[in-house]
């Protein structure tokens, strides 16, 4: 008579084998980190401390047109050139994205992501909403992060502190922020900026690039010439 025991043991010798490579990872492909919101929001002061703290991201400078303000340095916080040369570089397909905002153009110069990329970091770039709808259109794979004050106040105060807009300027850059607001749905992320608080940011932005290095599905950064996005 069979045991019950030796009835289900040929079971027991049933053993799946897999490879030892399913087992083994790649690195996460680089991120191309999109940090952007209104005017005075803060995005700046947050890509400033990243730099400081060296955490290890590629910062893209941004071209502008506008004048340069006396707390800036050049090739530092923008590229300032001139309406002509700006509008060669978009001929010639030299910007990932640009824009004409308030009365100047800016823009994210293509082949400094593209060079930022290749040496295995990940990359940060600032855009304002709009360029911002832009990138995520032509690179699907890149991380918005939409940073904003605590209140519309705070971004009222903080843009009249700065002086470095007229009461009228102040206040169109008030109303197009709350347009603005009307267009999280694109980002990816949203992370408030209270004051005297930039370094809780700064946390969550690490954060959100661990998260992103964890996922099953990787984001994957494609960069394509304009016109062909």
């Amino acid at each position: 008579m069979t045991s019950r025991a030796e009835a289900v043991r040929p079971a027991l010798r049933c053993v799946i084998v897999m490879d030892s490579s399913s087992f083994q990872s790649t690195p996460p492909p680089n991120l191309l980190l999109v940090v952007s919101g209104s005017s005075g929001a803060g995005k700046d002061a947050v890509i400033d401390r990243i730099k400081e703290l060296q955490i290890p991201v590629a910062h893209v400078v941004t071209v502008t047109t506008r004048a340069q303000r006396a707390s800036e340095v050049d090739g530092v916080h923008y590229h300032f050139v001139s309406k002509e040369r700006f509008h060669r570089m978009v001929e010639s397909g030299e910007m990932l994205e640009w824009a004409h905002v308030y009365e100047n153009y800016y823009g994210v110069p293509l082949f400094a992501v593209r060079n930022a990329l290749m040496t295995g970091r990940d990359v940060v770039v600032k855009v304002d909403v709009q360029g911002a709808a832009t990138i995520r259109e032509r690179v699907p794979g890149a991380v918005l992060l939409f940073i904003r004050p605590p209140s519309l106040e705070e971004l009222e105060r903080r843009l009249r502190s700065r002086r470095s807009e007229s009461c009228a300027e102040v206040e169109v850059r008030l109303g197009k922020a709350i347009h603005e607001y009307e267009r999280l749905a694109i980002f990816d992320y949203v992370l408030t900026n209270h004051p005297d608080r930039l370094d809780d940011v700064v946390e969550q932005v690490k954060a959100i690039i661990v998260a992103e290095k964890l996922r099953v599905i990787p984001r994957r950064v494609e960069l394509n010439d304009p016109g062909h996005a």
